[in-house]
């Protein structure tokens, strides 16, 4: 479990299509070459720490004739962003992926200073 022991929390969430590739036959779509997608996000201001981040499928299109396997992650997450990871493998083709995330962790208030 992870506390949040200051009094300023903030939040911050997110949209992004991640991939379009049955319009140009990319990877994803014809099953060929690497099946990750990586998207650098950052946050709208920076949180005291790496905050906790949740990602989700927002919009998922997919070939229906094939298995549909996907793995969604946030992976390097700082205090100014983080990554946003799509894979899948096997037969799967996918078309497009739309994934939303949102953030939550502690921020610097007005009243704080940073004596370093």
């Amino acid at each position: 479990m992870k506390r949040l022991t200051h009094h300023q929390i903030g939040t911050d969430q997110g949209s992004v299509l991640m991939f379009s590739d049955f319009a140009d036959n990319g990877p994803m779509w014809t099953g060929d070459g690497p099946r990750e997608k990586r998207v650098a996000v950052s946050f709208a201001g920076a949180f005291r720490a790496p905050p906790m981040v949740h990602v989700g499928i927002s919009m998922w299109d997919t070939d229906g004739q094939t298995n549909q396997r996907a793995d969604l992650r946030a992976e390097e997450v700082t205090e100014m962003g983080f990554d946003l990871v799509f894979r899948t493998w096997g037969d799967s083709r996918i078309a497009r992926i739309r994934a939303d995330w949102i953030a939550f962790g502690t921020v610097l208030g007005e009243d704080d200073w940073d004596v370093d």
